[in-house]
């Protein structure tokens, strides 16, 4: 398998300009209009082989068991697949809450690499082409959420705008990103 960072492809009946439609487009790492199991793992794989992390470091198995847990919860029928229709019927603030911050965060503090709470700009551009963004947009993205202009991004400010941007409020990482 290989880990090597892919540029997200549109997948078929995805409306991209929502932002569902494009987080679910990440999430479908390989484009065949599904996300699954695999799609989903394998972010987690690059973001732990990006990092330089061994499979027993503690950081990397809570994200491997977040994971678990974030993919459990939107296979909700246990088919190894999620289709376009059942992420954005899955996908809202309380989900986000209860689940998404808990992976998303996990995969922040494999990115972190002094476990300061924030990431630098080489750090960030790291985990978003992990988890499937485009590297194009990355310094945008930085820049957008680095609004003090300090180098770094907290990571409850990165999970805040990722929030935002699923929930349809104003997000500053989300508008830098398309």
């Amino acid at each position: 398998m290989s880990l090597s960072p892919a540029e997200p492809q549109a997948a078929p009946l995805v409306d991209l300009t929502t932002a569902k439609g494009r987080i679910f487009a990440m999430l479908d790492m390989d484009g065949d209009g599904v996300a699954s199991r695999h799609d989903y793992f394998v972010r987690i794989e690059r973001a732990t082989q990006a990092s330089g992390r061994k499979d027993d470091d503690p950081l990397v198995i809570a994200a491997r068991a977040t994971g678990e847990r974030a993919w459990a919860a939107m296979d909700a029928n246990g088919d190894g697949v999620m289709t376009f229709d059942e992420y954005a019927a899955w996908v809202d603030a309380e989900k986000f809450d209860t689940i998404c911050q808990y992976a998303l965060g996990a995969l922040f503090d494999l990115a972190d690499a002094d476990q300061d709470g924030a990431l630098d700009r080489s750090e960030f551009t790291m985990l978003r082409q992990a988890l499937g963004n485009r590297a194009d947009h990355a310094d945008a993205a930085f820049d957008a959420l680095d609004a003090d202009g300090d180098g770094l991004v907290g990571r409850h400010q990165y999970l805040a705008s990722i929030r935002a941007y699923v929930t349809g409020e104003d997000s500053p990482m989300g508008d830098a990103l398309y």
